[in-house]
């Protein structure tokens, strides 16, 4: 079953549930992409007694988590949620499996007292709920501090004025140790007897070791080889102390020079936001999606030998801090899919809704990431026309 919210909904996800008549929450979001008289449309009561029976629910964003709070109690579906959602909690749950990191729950009304000096730099900061590195901070020494506590100030109202509290809430951050290494992001599901099932794992690439943007993210069959069998192994003893079955997530995770894996959060109820879970059929040709719902597993030996070389990725198109949405007049789309050479599919966002204009999807030789690493280095501006003040 679905539960479709804002901010997006693919026309791949959408096909997806068409196909199969899947069971979707008849919210407004459902009925604006597939109109009032859909007969897979279910009211709030059928919805509540199709999930009694044990039917996996998925949801594209974390925006459905409120009507999931309010509407399924019974299930246990939102406590499990809350256990992710809020990462103070998480660090909580698995902080036996990682002794000696350092976190500290902090107040939004108390940063303003707090003592850089008493963390080992570098730190991260960031919104306790939160999404999409929205809020987040990197600290790397006390002089520093300064700086990050009006930018997180100045950002607050922008934020809240964007995301609902259960997606995005800034009441209460978390300050806690630097992950050092490489990160990666994992599409995985918990089927009926709590094993982890990972349905993509993409490489997340920064432009330096001070970015903390969602910039681009790539698979290949070199990144799901090396760390599928360690990943697994690892989701499955975070997952058996949740206690998770029938349950979809998003997982980001570093791996530090030591090969020490320290997960950073758990987004719930979904795989990559802003349907960007609809990279794995641009990879690996399955749809992750039905996976899930009908409890498949990939065989990933023979799926990646089909794809051997090959590298697919996504480029989050993000507007420069310095620039105002509001004065965007005109985006050049055609160029910006003219920088690859085997373009997949480009997404237009609109911009004055939210800081993003496109995504787009490629493929490029596992060997040579130039197009995108190019991108990864640019504000963008180059594409976007912006009226003069």
């Amino acid at each position: 079953m679905f539960i479709l919210e804002a901010p997006y909904v693919s026309d791949f996800l959408k096909q997806t549930i068409a196909d199969r008549k899947a069971p979707v929450l008849a919210n407004e979001m459902a009925i604006r992409h597939f109109g009032p008289d859909a007969p897979f449309l279910c009211t709030d009561d059928d919805f509540v007694a199709r999930s009694g029976q044990g039917l996996p629910v998925y949801s594209n964003s974390e925006n459905a988590i409120d009507w999931i709070n309010t509407h399924l109690g019974t299930t246990g579906l939102p406590d499990t949620i809350g256990v992710f959602k809020d990462k103070i909690r998480f660090r909580e749950l698995i902080r036996d499996m990682h002794p000696g990191y350092v976190f500290k729950g902090v107040d939004f009304a108390e940063l303003e007292h707090l003592d850089p000096s008493a963390f080992p730099k570098p730190f991260i900061i960031k919104p306790a709920v939160g999404f999409f590195s929205l809020g987040v901070h990197k600290v790397d020494s006390d002089e520093d501090w300064p700086r990050v506590l009006e930018a997180i100030t100045n950002e607050v109202s922008r934020i809240r004025s964007q995301y609902p509290d259960q997606v995005v809430c800034l009441d209460r951050f978390i300050v806690e140790e630097c992950i050092q290494g490489e990160e990666f992001a994992v599409d995985v599901y918990f089927d009926h007897k709590g094993e982890p099932v990972i349905l993509n794992i993409l490489g997340h690439l920064f432009a330096s070791a001070d970015d903390v943007s969602d910039r681009v993210y790539l698979t290949s069959p070199t990144i799901i080889r090396t760390w599928l069998d360690r990943f697994t192994a690892y989701l499955g003893e975070m997952g058996s102390r949740a206690h998770l079955s029938h349950f979809p997530a998003h997982v980001e995770l570093r791996v530090d020079k030591e090969g020490h894996i320290i997960p950073i959060e758990v987004n719930p109820m979904r795989f990559a936001g802003w349907c960007v879970a609809d990279l794995t059929f641009h990879a690996w040709g399955f749809n992750p999606y039905t996976y899930y719902l009908d409890g498949n597993k990939p065989d990933w030996e023979s799926i990646l030998a089909e794809h051997e070389g090959q590298a697919v990725g996504v480029l989050v198109a993000d507007v420069a801090a310095d620039v105002d949405c509001a004065s965007i007049t005109r985006i050049d789309y055609t160029s910006l899919a003219a920088r690859f050479s085997n373009p997949l599919e480009l997404r237009r966002i609109d911009v004055h809704e939210y800081p993003v204009f496109a995504f787009l999807f490629a493929r490029v030789p596992e060997n040579d990431l130039r197009e995108f690493r190019e991108l990864l280095h640019s504000d963008l501006k180059e594409f976007l026309t912006i009226a003069r003040t």
